[in-house]
């Protein structure tokens, strides 16, 4: 190989100078927007503890009021005063997507039907995690249930969040893959990094900012956190009971199809890699130093993606069956017992 003249040697040298300055420029926007969102969080808790304040107020009158009017006439049984409370394994507070609110089965009614938790909930299928982290209504509703479990006189064993899952799939899917006769098929890396890794991260990041300092506001601590970044699904073209008509689904067999790919284990190798890709921006989130008491829970080969046995665990593209949500919630309820 030939030597190298001295002035592309400079040239190398200074391609790479530039490389590194390139990296360190978008590593530090990054940081500056990860604190960017925690202060949002912060910002978006105390605003709705402050406009929670005259509502506490108003709902207190007006039980005192009522306890007025119970002593004047209304005769109250003193066996229901001296009633035990019923006993169970702790008071959870969730906020989430359909892994958390998905009819008939999922991993908050399994927590309590066959865990014992008592169990608050906002979760509202269908939401992304942008919603939950900028919409104001879930944050809102997740105040009101501290409000109820702390009238009881109980602090929360753990907050539960779900969510992300409606942010990569569905109508956005097909955008973070390029075409099957492309240059360069399978996952955009460029497109993902600046979904999951960036747009994603940011949300979950105020989010979970916001829920901290709800609790730290209500509470004086913080109150631990489980997150996760679910399994690796089949994008075999199944919705909610067929996804016939109205119902939900499929969220990623039409972008696959968009984009020319019809094998099926083609289709999860992709799936699994975007599983991946999500479950490490949660659980570097979750290393955060201002985290501390967050736990990521990983999810990934709870159920089986193999072609042969997949529907045994899968009840769709996205949702496990009854069996699959047994073993999810399984690995939640193993996290909980440490706490």
């Amino acid at each position: 190989m030939p030597a190298r003249s001295k002035a592309g040697k400079s040239k190398s040298r200074k391609s790479r100078r530039n490389a590194v300055s390139s990296n360190g420029r978008g590593a530090n926007a990054l940081d500056k927007a990860l604190e960017g969102a925690l202060r949002v969080g912060k910002q978006q808790a105390a605003a709705v503890f402050a406009a929670r304040k005259p509502k506490r107020a108003r709902r207190a009158a007006a039980v005192r009021k009522h306890l007025r009017l119970l002593r004047k006439g209304a005769h109250v049984e003193a066996a229901a005063l001296g009633a035990p409370a019923p006993t169970s394994a702790g008071v959870l507070v969730a906020e989430g997507d359909s892994w958390f609110d998905y009819p008939l089965y999922d991993v908050i009614k399994l927590l309590d039907d066959e865990y014992g938790y008592e169990i608050e909930t906002v979760a509202h299928r269908g939401d992304p995690i942008e919603t939950m982290a900028y919409g104001g209504g879930q944050l809102d509703d997740f105040a009101r249930c501290l409000e109820r479990v702390l009238r009881g006189g109980v602090t929360p064993k753990a907050i539960m969040l779900s969510g992300g899952g409606n942010d990569v799939a569905g109508g956005v899917f097909a955008m973070l893959i390029d075409h099957r006769q492309s240059a360069s098929p399978g996952l955009n890396h460029a497109i993902l990094d600046g979904v999951v890794g960036q747009r994603v991260r940011l949300a979950y990041v105020t989010i979970l900012s916001a829920v901290t300092h709800l609790c730290e506001q209500y509470l004086g601590v913080a109150v631990p956190i489980l997150v996760h970044g679910y399994d690796y699904p089949v994008p075999d073209g199944r919705g909610f009971l067929g996804g016939f008509g109205p119902l939900p689904g499929p969220w990623l067999e039409p972008g696959f199809r968009e984009k020319g790919y019809g094998d099926l284990d083609e289709r999860i190798a992709i799936a699994a890699q975007l599983i991946d890709r999500f479950n490490t921006m949660v659980g570097e989130v979750s290393t955060m130093p201002e985290f501390a008491h967050i736990r990521y829970v990983d999810l990934r080969n709870t159920l089986s993606n193999a072609p042969s046995n997949y529907r045994t665990w899968w009840g769709n593209e996205l949702h496990p069956t009854r069996r699959g949500f047994k073993a999810v919630t399984g690995r939640f309820a193993a996290v909980l017992a440490g706490l």
